[in-house]
């Protein structure tokens, strides 16, 4: 796999997934589209990855969303046609390693195909997060239907309602639950890596199967989700087989704020 709008980097069980089309904002076009669509099949096959970073290169943008400049490939036939996170979600590519997102500058639009997707997203002080759709004259779906499962119906709403007109500042980012960290823009990558790092030495079936138990769990009701996490805690612990000696257990020493 050679992605060209993407970077793709494996250290340490960590794989470093960088947005890498600055001069355009880091919008996706029918490239990035494809590129990422392999990138998450080589995420769900290489054993060596426990954990995803996912982050954005240049200075002004995490990703302003689809390149409206270069669109993508769309059929003719409407009914053929598909959601741009058939490729670009980690989660509708049924990737259960946690992804751990790091935002800085705008995030607007089809950003949040992955910003809502993530397990963990931090951001920079810098960060800002809108949706145009509805000051372009567009219908806002999508994007805002991810959303609704990760913050408030209401902040949603107005997010989807507001458009160009109002910016979601990283204090206010943190305040409604969209990021559970704000950093300083010059410790923004560190950060996301140490976080990874944490989880990466995990055994992986544990976590893997508690992305997948939560997740899937959003889709069902309380009764049935309980009854399929039951199911993986029985596959994921097995029986007799001791995966952490809980005395070797390493604390990070760090306390969130």
């Amino acid at each position: 796999m050679e992605p060209t709008t993407v970077l793709y980097e494996v250290k340490d069980n960590v794989a470093t997934v960088t947005l890498n089309r600055p001069d355009a904002l880091n919008s996706f076009n029918q490239s990035m589209l494809d590129d990422f669509a392999a990138v998450w099949a080589e995420v769900k096959a290489d054993d060596e990855v426990h954990v995803v970073v996912l982050r954005a290169a240049g200075d002004r943008a995490f990703s302003t969303g689809l390149d409206v400049k270069q669109g993508r490939d769309k059929p003719a036939n409407v009914w053929a046609q598909g959601d741009p996170g058939e490729q670009l979600s980690p989660k509708l590519n049924r990737v259960w390693k946690p992804v751990v997102c790091a935002v800085h500058g705008m995030a607007a639009g089809g950003a949040f195909y992955w910003i809502n997707e993530s397990d963990i997203v931090i951001c920079s002080d810098d960060a800002t997060f809108f949706d145009p759709h509805v000051t372009y004259g567009m219908v806002a779906a999508l994007e805002p239907i991810g959303l609704a499962r990760r913050i408030p119906l209401g902040e949603t709403l107005r997010i989807a309602l507001l458009g160009l007109d109002e910016r979601v500042s990283a204090e206010r980012a943190l305040q409604i639950g969209l990021v559970s960290e704000v950093v300083a823009r010059d410790r923004l990558w560190d950060r996301a890596d140490e976080i990874a790092r944490l989880i990466a030495v995990r055994p992986p079936a544990a976590v893997q199967g508690t992305v997948r138990a939560i997740w899937e769990s959003l889709d069902s009701t309380r009764s049935q989700g309980l009854a399929t996490g039951l199911s993986y805690t029985q596959i994921g612990n097995p029986i007799g087989t001791a995966q952490v000696d809980r005395a070797s257990v390493p604390r990070s020493g760090w306390t969130l704020r």
